[in-house]
């Protein structure tokens, strides 16, 4: 892809990211960033070229945010097990819509699939939103990138690290205070 594509794209992407927000809010669903977005947010600035926009979202919220978005252009790629994901696409732009639950202490777990009821990292959630290119974004917390890039190779065996996790990763500790 030719770096103008790229960047065109990742308008695409900025701008579909602004349409979520706004759906989210006409509907009141919560919803955060995570991924490589939710770092760039993070960061304030854009740091590489993303392949999708990932998010986080309430399972109870799950079908009002998917049929909202459908009102949008964004339909089903057939990808994902729907009682752990949606995975909405809109042209080249692709949404990773990652449910979310409670279990019985409050903690926030993986709403389904093979690893429901499985926890999150604690604090994911209490980030302060970031902001890019003018837009402001709930977005997970840095610690919680780290953790889930870090982990994600162990939690899903046959999944490999990926070199640009390992570089999200650097730039994510280095923006961090010092412990």
């Amino acid at each position: 892809m030719h770096e103008r594509d790229r960047d065109a794209l990742s308008e695409r992407q900025l701008r579909a990211i602004a349409e979520v927000l706004a759906v989210a809010e006409r509907e009141r669903i919560e919803v955060w960033l995570r991924g490589g977005w939710a770092m760039d947010f993070f960061l304030g600035s854009r740091t590489r070229e993303h392949v999708d926009v990932d998010w986080f979202c309430w399972a109870a919220d799950a079908d009002r945010l998917t049929e909202a978005l459908a009102v949008l252009g964004f339909g089903p790629t057939g990808d994902a097990a729907p009682e752990q994901q949606r995975d909405l696409v809109r042209g080249d732009v692709e949404l990773g819509i990652a449910l979310l639950d409670r279990d019985d202490t409050g903690r926030v777990v993986v709403a389904g699939g093979p690893y429901a009821g499985e926890p999150w990292p604690d604090g994911m959630l209490d980030a302060a939103p970031g902001r890019l290119a003018g837009l402001t974004c709930p977005i997970i917390a840095a610690p919680a990138q780290i953790e889930i890039k870090r982990m994600m190779p162990v939690w899903v065996p046959g999944m490999t690290r990926r070199d640009k996790d390992r570089d999200d990763i650097l730039l994510l500790r280095a923006a961090l205070p010092p412990d």
